[in-house]
């Protein structure tokens, strides 16, 4: 390119990168056609006359966020960068929290009924919330136990509904009971029976996931040795809202749903958004077999989750979006 074409090159680039001129504008301003402005851009790329940048935070990764979201045909994958110090065995990063809070912040609107499940990726983002425009908070799920309600799913509900200014709906009553009568009991108390009549209205839910290990899994932790090696001998691999399933992704141990203060897995699949937070080399495989249940739309996650999330071999990923239940594939 000579010095004219240049100094136009140049121009019409600052018009239509810069000002946000179309390229008929330009077109008529420089008396020449489209089409000529077309190519005279595309030259400018090319010849690096023009450099376009792309920056999102450096704590996201916006490529393998995009592959993620891809792979797995979520509606929305978030991915995080791994805190440098963090071991194989750590819990979610805290960071985790703090991103779905954002992410909260953009998916809600006014007049939405946001559900939050238990778990300490929830928890943390529930304490992170800034902002949340006015809605009702429902809990979907009992707490891990009852006497650190305060410090849990029950203040996470507070949070996010003092934070939105609206009608918060909390559950006082363990996760796990001892058998079903006890448990169908509760769920005909008023405050409980109250918080499930708004199951249905939820539409947008924030869950957090585990794998079926000591420290990764409330229900596991809850649960007796016995117990824990019955499941673990159906192939429990991962677990969400008490709910467990297989590496396949398919739901298992459906008697312990009887004895659990939970929203059900058909209801969840009637959720519009469904949003898990969990991450960590440690949960990987569970958040993947999660992802093939059809129960969850969008993902926070971190590099060390995503990596192996985006080379897992096996069972082909089922796309979220289609809200597909294995069970009936």
């Amino acid at each position: 390119m000579g010095p004219a074409e240049l100094v136009q090159a140049a121009a019409m680039a600052r018009r239509f990168y810069l000002e946000g001129k179309s390229k008929i504008q330009i077109a008529d301003e420089f008396g020449v056609s489209r089409f000529k402005v077309a190519r005279v851009l595309e030259t400018a790329l090319e010849r690096d006359l023009v450099r376009i940048e792309i920056r999102v935070p450096s704590e996201l990764d916006a490529e393998r966020s995009d592959a993620l979201r891809a792979r797995y045909g979520l509606r929305h994958a978030v991915v995080v960068e791994s805190p440098a110090d963090a071991s194989e065995d750590a819990a979610d990063p805290e960071n985790l929290g703090e991103v779905a809070a954002d992410l909260l912040g953009e998916l809600v609107a006014e007049g939405d009924v946001l559900g939050l499940a238990w778990g300490r990726s929830t928890i943390h983002m529930a304490a992170a919330l800034h902002r949340l425009p006015p809605c009702t908070v429902v809990q979907l799920t009992g707490v891990y136990d009852a006497g650190t309600a305060d410090r849990g799913s029950v203040e996470a509900v507070r949070r996010a509904a003092d934070v939105s200014g609206g009608e918060a709906h909390p559950i006082y009553a363990p996760m796990l009971l001892p058998d079903s009568a006890t448990a169908a009991a509760l769920r005909g108390q008023t405050g409980i029976a109250r918080a499930f009549e708004y199951f249905d209205k939820v539409t947008v839910a924030c869950v957090s996931i585990g794998s079926w290990e000591p420290g990764v899994s409330t229900v596991y932790d809850m649960l007796s040795e016995e117990e824990r090696e019955h499941y673990a001998s159906l192939g429990a691999a991962a677990e969400m809202s008490a709910h467990l399933f297989d590496a396949e992704g398919r739901r298992i141990g459906r008697d312990l749903g009887e004895r659990c203060i939970t929203v059900e897995a058909d209801r969840l699949r009637r959720i519009p958004e469904v949003v898990a937070i969990a991450g960590g080399r440690r949960k990987a495989a569970a958040i993947g077999a999660v992802l093939r249940s059809g129960l969850v739309t969008s993902l926070v996650t971190d590099t060390a989750a995503a990596d192996h999330l985006l080379l897992e071999t096996g069972p082909g990923p089922r796309p979220a979006l289609d809200r597909a239940d294995p069970d009936g594939a």
